[in-house]
């Protein structure tokens, strides 16, 4: 076992903050969503052809309009909130790219010791560069339904390989006898709702993408209209979110009943919770006709869910055993 010496405690400490920045991002990417800021800067990596953005449309030249028409701005005037929540974003972005730069150095020490936790934090990186090209094309196409799902997508993968090494960096217990009796049900349970959440997450990429086309094709109107026109996939994101509450029911049953007092209990605890405000925010999304704001919290709150349920899979799949608590 890694002693818990200060380079293992400096990786743990700042990997987990660079974790909590990554969910922080996802929350900035879907207020920029929310609030229709995707186009907010219609260039990249500049905005409106500057660094810093204009707070005033009278910093901008007469024909912006047409110089930007390509990007919407035909039939779209300049909005500094939007302009500014989409730039924020891109800065949030690059602060997210220093911080995963820092892991991985913090993770050389790792090389000798376990070598797969250095490498797994520098693939991380280099996909954020990667998500940034990509964050360029989802401009450069003016917010085309299939770059934004990649965009999304590559961001919980990022967040995945994060969450894997910083879990296996730290070593913590989450075992105290031998249980591999028990644990072969546990890890059939456990693979079931992490398949039934990455298909949710594609069903629910889905049915966006079928809500965005809806506020096209009504200009933004009669909200109360667009689920109701999108098609099956919106019955089927209903079924899979049933399915997966009782999936991770089921889950949270089982581990209560073969552990006490370890991180799976408390990564259980939470699982439920945020599955369950998840279920909240869908009903009343349909409810309330997509109010902006509760799609900007799904969003989030679905992230941070496929978060721990990945984090529950590292920890019923380790191949080490440890000692119960921490």
């Amino acid at each position: 076992m890694i002693n818990e010496d200060a380079a293992v405690k400096r990786l743990s400490k700042f990997g987990w903050l660079t974790i909590y920045a990554v969910f922080l991002l996802i929350f900035i990417g879907g207020l920029v969503r929310g609030t229709g800021a995707g186009m907010g800067c219609p260039d990249w990596p500049k905005c409106f052809g500057q660094w810093v953005p204009p707070t005033d449309v009278s910093e901008l030249p007469a024909n912006y309009q047409e110089v930007y028409k390509d990007h919407g701005y035909a039939s779209m005037e300049f909005n500094v909130l939007r302009t500014w929540t989409e730039y924020l974003n891109r800065l949030s972005g690059v602060l997210i790219g220093f911080f995963i730069f820092l892991t991985v150095v913090f993770s050389f020490p790792y090389l000798k010791r376990d070598a797969a936790i250095f490498w797994l934090n520098l693939l991380a990186f280099l996909l954020v560069g990667l998500q940034g090209w990509i964050g360029a094309k989802v401009v450069d196409t003016n917010l085309a339904h299939w770059m934004v799902t990649i965009h999304m997508l590559l961001a919980l993968v990022i967040v995945g390989l994060l969450i894997y090494s910083i879990t296996r960096s730290q070593q913590f217990v989450i075992e105290s006898t031998a249980i591999n009796k028990k644990k072969s049900s546990l890890k059939i349970i456990t693979i079931t709702g992490l398949l039934l959440a990455l298909a949710q997450v594609v069903i629910g990429t889905q049915v966006r993408e079928e809500v965005d086309l809806m506020q096209l094709a009504y200009q933004n109107s009669s909200r109360e209209l667009w689920l109701g026109q999108s098609g099956a996939v919106f019955g089927w994101h209903k079924v899979f979110s049933l399915a997966l509450v009782v999936a991770n029911v089921w889950l949270m049953s089982t581990i209560y009943q073969q552990f006490s007092n370890t991180q799976l209990n408390k990564a259980a605890n939470w699982l439920i919770m945020s599955l369950g405000a998840q279920l909240l925010g869908g009903i009343l999304l349909e409810k309330l006709d997509i109010p902006p704001i509760l799609q900007m919290f799904h969003l989030f709150i679905g992230s941070i869910s496929i978060g721990i349920q990945l984090y529950i899979y590292i920890l019923v799949f380790t191949k080490t055993r440890y000692n119960s608590g921490n």
